[in-house]
């Protein structure tokens, strides 16, 4: 028997992928001192980019 992974949707992992970094990003820049409005929004965009490379440019190496 041999035992592999589910396979998970791309929007899912790239939400994923999204939220982890929003979450280190935004506790990051809190615990360095920087403002929390300013680190909520920078955190948003960039979660946001990066939802949006993952979800367009990852996944599996093809060919």
């Amino acid at each position: 028997m041999h035992l592999r992974m589910p396979s998970i949707d791309k929007g899912v992992q790239s939400f994923i992928w999204a939220v982890v970094f929003f979450l280190y990003l935004f506790f990051g820049m809190a615990a360095i001192g920087v403002a929390s409005v300013v680190a909520l929004v920078t955190a948003l965009v960039a979660g946001f980019l990066i939802f949006l490379f993952v979800r367009t440019r990852g996944g599996d190496q093809t060919g």
